[in-house]
């Protein structure tokens, strides 16, 4: 059947100049572009020709850290989904403590020729473990994108979500809601993305709150909810009466532990996580958080990637994307003198 030059731009909401450029294999057309309009022939119940039908089972790996934090299985999710859709067979690998280190699972998928690699927050994250192992594979040729935690002297691509941003999104709410003491809960400080967060924070605070002690009031712990609950119990009994976490799961250990306490969420102190993973928005009370954005970070990487395969090794400098506040029921009004949170506090 004669693909319609018209149905297709229709679907796909290009201009039928755009779907001919692609049909013809023209340069001029950008991959999110061309992947909408294939998408859009498919649709439509045409046969793809077989000339832009992308390349058959090429492997790419995927190293993502342990997924009971949601935010790494959403990361995996939609770069898998943007993998296939241009014919690559993603290969997940999942770090868990005790289990593969990422040297182990980089040398198993170069052993089994994958066009590339992308890693979610890994070993480049910590400003402890050495970045020889990448500037390696880029010196290999091996096409390499690395997500969230930039580190100097690699020359991969590197895509970040903006840490600096979130936390100024953070602080400026809580503040506009008439909060002073002011906590920052953040996770294992040797992380590039909690380092940035904190900077963010010690600039800020010294321009908005210049009477808080910051150093009293940024307190670190584990990415998990007990880590959360017991950064949150400190921080509450420093006075802090609004609190900004690294993650969701840090943000939920905090609600249990404000509840334990007797204080309630957020009459008594108010919480911000950072992700807005699966589900924020059904907790109980359902949490205001900073949104990062997953699906655009995720394409970029994909088209990263992709660029590097088809021969373009040019380092591009990190790309960072600005998150999103979204503001739910943990954050309210500070609380007046009185009230069950400075109560636990006199």
């Amino acid at each position: 059947m004669k693909i319609r030059l018209t149905e297709v731009a229709a679907q796909a909401e290009v201009s039928e100049a755009t779907v001919s450029r692609v049909l013809n294999g023209k340069p001029g057309v950008s991959e999110a572009t061309r992947a909408a309009v294939l998408t859009a022939i498919d649709v439509l119940g045409y046969e793809v020709p077989v000339k832009l039908r992308p390349r058959s089972g090429a492997l790419v790996g995927l190293i993502v850290p342990e997924l009971t934090n949601p935010i790494f299985p959403a990361f995996a999710q939609t770069i898998e989904t943007g993998l296939a859709m241009r014919g690559f067979t993603p290969v997940l690998c999942t770090q868990t403590p005790g289990g593969l280190h990422e040297d182990v699972y980089v040398q198993m998928l170069l052993d089994r020729g994958v066009a590339g690699i992308i890693c979610v927050s890994g070993q480049h994250a910590d400003t402890q473990e050495g970045v020889e192992r990448y500037t390696a594979l880029v010196d290999q040729g091996i096409p390499l994108v690395l997500v969230n935690g930039y580190r100097e002297g690699v020359r991969a691509a590197f895509v970040s979500s903006d840490d600096d941003a979130a936390i100024e999104l953070s602080l400026r709410h809580l503040i506009e809601l008439g909060h002073r003491r002011i906590g920052l809960a953040v996770g294992q400080t040797q992380y590039v993305p909690v380092r940035d967060k904190i900077a963010a924070f010690r600039r800020l605070a010294a321009e908005e709150l210049p009477e808080l002690d910051v150093d009293e009031f940024i307190q670190s712990g584990l990415f998990t909810v007990e880590g959360g609950g017991l950064v949150a119990r400190r921080l509450v009994e420093k006075g802090a009466t609004g609190i900004i976490f690294a993650s969701d799961i840090m943000a939920l250990g905090a609600v249990r532990q404000a509840q334990r306490m007797g204080l309630s969420v957020p009459r008594d102190l108010s919480i911000v996580g950072y992700d807005d993973s699966l589900l924020m928005g059904f907790t109980d009370p359902p949490l205001t958080t900073i949104r990062q954005s997953v699906a655009e970070m995720s394409d970029v990487v994909v088209q990263a990637l992709l660029a590097q395969i088809n021969g373009d090794m040019t380092a591009p400098p990190e790309l960072v994307f600005r998150p999103e506040l979204v503001v739910r029921a943990s954050t309210a009004r500070v609380p007046e003198r009185g009230t069950s949170a400075n109560l636990a506090l006199a």
